[in-house]
């Protein structure tokens, strides 16, 4: 019995010695992850913004605040989601969901939108058109150009820049977009996989600033 026992408290403590390996090599890999992430960030602003402070909320979350030498944005920040590898349970139940690693960028415009707006950029897509062709039936297949599909019964005039920038080429990366009259005015997600590069993250950044000129526009 006394022998059954100490086999169970080695087998505890080598699961707890493990565990312990796993939280600290998954903390540091994250932490890596989202630091390249938001260097990528300061890299694509070209010299005209720079990260002023960094913090991490937890192992998979770091918000970073930017400070802009040119009036393009007030109150600036940028916060990295990433999975929760440290915690294996979570891990896995993030992976079951499908979740994303996303980067987020939230800020102030010089003018305060009159308009709230919410933004949700999903898509299905099938790849297995052998599977619908066998069907009875006889699909036509189309493929069609941008499709907005909307709440609202009238379009203001506020409204019409900024769908008009996220109906571009260049927008078709984001995952969502926020706009409200209240702190932060704006707010875009992408995920953090489409910004490979230096030149990715220039991209998504150039995005934000045609939104933000939408939302300006707008106003006069």
């Amino acid at each position: 019995m006394y022998a059954v026992g100490r086999l169970v408290l080695i087998d505890a403590v080598a699961a707890a010695v493990a565990l312990a390996v796993w939280y600290l090599c998954f903390c540091r890999f994250n932490r890596r992850k989202g630091a390249k992430a938001l260097r990528s960030v300061e890299a694509a602003c070209d010299g005209r913004a720079q990260v002023v402070e960094t913090d991490w909320f937890s192992s998979s979350q770091v918000q970073a605040k930017l400070r802009f030498s040119a009036h393009w944005f007030e109150n600036a920040r940028v916060t990295v989601r990433l999975l929760p590898r440290p915690l294996p349970a979570r891990w896995l139940f993030s992976l079951w969901r499908r979740e994303r690693e996303t980067i987020t960028f939230e800020a102030d415009l010089d003018y305060a939108p009159a308009f709230r707006l919410d933004v949700l950029r999903h898509c299905w897509l099938s790849h297995n058109k052998k599977r619908i062709v066998s069907g009875s039936r006889d699909w036509t297949i189309v493929h069609p150009g941008p499709v907005v599909l909307t709440t609202r019964t009238q379009w203001t005039r506020e409204l019409p820049p900024v769908v008009s920038t996220l109906m571009t080429s260049r927008g078709h990366s984001l995952l969502s977009v926020r706009f409200r009259p209240q702190s932060p005015h704006l707010a875009a997600t992408v995920a953090l996989e489409a910004l490979s590069d230096a030149d990715a993250a220039s991209g998504f950044l150039n995005v934000v600033r045609d939104l933000a000129a939408g939302a300006s526009t707008s106003r006069q």
